[in-house]
């Protein structure tokens, strides 16, 4: 049996598990409120620094000391330690969330639960991000799953390559460098992908395995490293402090406007590496000390249950409360709470599934990792059945009349909503099931471009702009059946049709509008369009400009710049003022008052807070452009109502269901046609 190197057999380390205190409490004071530390999201960081220590320091005694890996002995310990407590918190979560949630959040939360059950949370959420129409979707109960799903995902990979390490070296005495030129290789190829990741597409490069892969990496360097020896004395004690102040900086520095991970996750992950080196220091005036005392180490054990149960308490609180923060008395009831049930979940489940060796066996596992996703899943299912039945609502156009019940009373207002508040999110123009709409990477006009209308058709009409562009789809395709036209989409997610660049949803240079809204200028040259309609968000903002009232002069500057030009190749511009808004999730708002919509509805001063640069441009234009106003097909007597003549008006705060907009499509026409006129 070869010689077990130099430190490794110790197993327990008290300054760890501080550091796991320090990591959890970074995280829960930033959830339940951010302004004390913007940036404490770190401390997730920390956890896989930690995570990648302690189990690489397993992995590579056991290969050191036995000659091989047991893949299946890692997974049995991975189950008795993470399953039984998060089975816990799913199913308690899912069955609150019935109880708590409005329906509206039901489906979400349901994909999640499946999704965290079967620790894919991540890969759900990075799509999540980076679809237009879901990233506004309000955050689910067990969204923190994220981080347990992307370590999971790491550790399919990695004991394999000590296995075929441990494999190699009885073969071909491979030596330990091999090994760490390999977790190298991991570490620098994972902290490439991530820098390049963030900085093209940082909300799902958030939870990408990839982009996290070189965080755990560090951990597992460094225990391979520490096996073989320790640092010097006199270093230890400065270097732990030196990486306690990183980690503590970062997450006070930081903030959301972060790109992260990228560049900026390498000083708390360093900053714990550090702690980790520094080890346990002979003195009392040290970071090692400090952390391992006896009320860090209780924080440190109850770590884990602690994450879990936070992050649901806290989106459960603020349904409750109707609150989009947290109060003071909030604050210390969720933290207490969280604390109490960290502790009686540790007591109760942790504890007694690993000191009892209740799964012992590769079959027990299995055993019990499949009952506790069939339970969630179980729990996941029901909640989506209960949505598919709160949905079912067919349209009927005699009880379903939208803006025509404008001016005179409707019965069963709000009884017999269409669409239902918990398919108002699907209430989807035809244009997204046809992929017409181009996302943000796109640059090319030509390359997204939807045709719709016979190809023999009299008029060439022409859609350009943004999101509130595209919801206008649903008129305009019965206009064009009805008056033959042939018509062209160019809309694209968050491009304004301006010539004035603007800032994407990260606040960068949103390049590839501009590039695109150029690009259809050069499409029209060649289509020649006999109408062109455009419309955009008044939320659109101008790249680096200080002010609201400078960001809407270099939007509607921009707007009269391009339309210029449009109008030199086509016949009259037509844009059609933004749509009203509303500052809060209205169609949770109507979900919770089926009987009483009119408690959804917003004054017209809120609705149209922003000025729409699109009247500015029309005016500068003057006769090639058109303005149409459809306000009073939204708003009656100075209040704008989230349901009219019995139909959802919105299927989010900004935009328009596909129903109430295809009932305005004779409105429509017909104000175009004066306008034209």
């Amino acid at each position: 049996m070869p010689a077990t190197p130099p430190g490794a057999e110790r197993r327990f380390r008290p300054e760890v598990q501080g550091l796991r205190a320090v990591a959890v409490l970074l995280v829960l004071v930033y959830h339940l409120n951010p302004a004390l530390l913007p940036g404490g999201y770190v401390g997730v960081d920390v956890f896989f620094v930690i995570s990648g220590f302690l189990i690489t320091s397993l992995l590579y005694r056991e290969a050191t000391a036995h000659g091989r890996v047991s893949i299946r002995g890692f997974y049995v310990r991975r189950v008795r330690r993470l399953l039984p407590a998060a089975t816990v918190v799913l199913l308690g979560t899912g069955v609150l969330s019935f109880f708590v949630l409005p329906i509206t959040r039901l489906t979400d939360t349901a994909w999640q639960l499946a999704a965290s059950a079967l620790y894919v949370e991540n890969l759900y959420l990075a799509r999540q991000a980076v679809d237009y129409l879901a990233s506004d979707t309000p955050p689910s109960p067990v969204q923190h799953f994220w981080s347990l799903s992307v370590e999971e995902q790491f550790y399919v990979v990695w004991p394999l390559l000590f296995a075929v390490w441990a494999l190699t070296r009885r073969r071909w005495r491979t030596t330990a460098r091999a090994l760490t030129v390999l977790l190298g290789s991991v570490l620098v190829l994972s902290f490439a992908c991530s820098v390049v990741l963030t900085s093209q597409e940082s909300a799902s490069a958030y939870f990408l395995p990839t982009t996290r892969a070189w965080e755990l990496a560090v951990g597992g360097l460094l225990a391979v490293g520490l096996a073989h020896g320790s640092l010097p004395e006199r270093v230890r004690a400065p270097l732990g402090w030196l990486g306690l102040a990183a980690v503590v900086a970062s997450a006070v520095a930081y903030d959301d406007a972060t790109p992260f991970p990228g560049w900026a996750a390498a000083l708390p992950v360093l900053g714990a590496a550090a702690v980790i080196a520094a080890e346990q220091g002979s003195g009392r005036l040290t970071a090692s000390a400090l952390l391992g005392t006896a009320p860090a180490r209780w924080v440190g054990d109850v770590s884990y249950s602690l994450y879990l149960w936070h992050w649901p308490l806290i989106v459960f609180a603020l349904v409750l409360t109707g609150r989009d923060g947290l109060g003071p008395l909030d604050t210390v009831v969720v933290a207490g709470l969280s604390v109490l049930l960290a502790w009686a979940t540790k007591v109760w489940v942790e504890d007694p599934v690993r000191d009892r060796g209740l799964v012992r066996s590769g079959r027990s596992a299995l055993a019990v990792a499949t009952a506790g996703m069939v339970s969630v899943a179980a729990v996941g299912g029901a909640a989506y059945l209960q949505v598919d039945r709160s949905g079912s609502v067919t349209f009927d156009p005699s009880v379903h009349t939208g803006p025509a019940a404008i001016g005179r009373s409707a019965d069963s207002e709000g009884e017999w909503t269409y669409p239902s508040p918990v398919r108002a999110e699907d209430d989807l123009p035809l244009l997204y099931d046809d992929d017409c709409q181009a996302s943000k990477e796109d640059s090319d006009p030509a390359s997204a471009q939807c045709v719709y209308g016979a190809e023999d058709a009299g008029t060439t009409v022409a859609v350009v702009g943004d999101s509130h562009s595209a919801q206008w789809f649903p008129a305009l395709h019965e206009m064009a059946e009805e008056r033959d036209w042939r018509l062209f989409l160019y809309t694209k997610s968050s491009c304004a049709f301006t010539d004035t660049m603007t800032a994407d949803a990260e606040g960068g240079a949103y390049e590839e509008c501009r590039e695109w809204n150029r690009g259809v200028v050069e499409e029209f040259a060649e289509l020649a369009p006999d109408l062109v309609f455009t419309s955009s968000s008044t939320t659109s903002r101008p790249f680096g400009a200080e002010t609201i009232e400078e960001g809407k002069t270099a939007i509607a500057e921009g707007m009269h710049r391009l339309w210029r030009d449009v109008a030199e190749v086509s016949g009259p511009i037509v844009a059609i003022r933004d749509t009203p808004r509303h500052q809060r999730d209205v169609v949770e708002c109507v979900s919770a008052n089926l009987d009483q919509p009119e408690r959804c509805e917003v004054s017209e001063g809120e609705a149209f807070e922003h000025a729409d640069p699109q009247e500015e441009a029309v005016l500068a234009l003057g006769d090639e452009a058109h303005m149409l106003d459809l306000s009073d097909r939204f708003c009656v007597d100075g209040a704008c109502p989230a349901v009219i003549g019995n139909v959802m008006i919105y299927r989010d705060a900004g935009h328009i269901t596909e129903t109430y907009i295809r009932l305005l499509a004779h409105d429509l026409g017909s104000r175009l046609d004066r306008a034209l006129s």
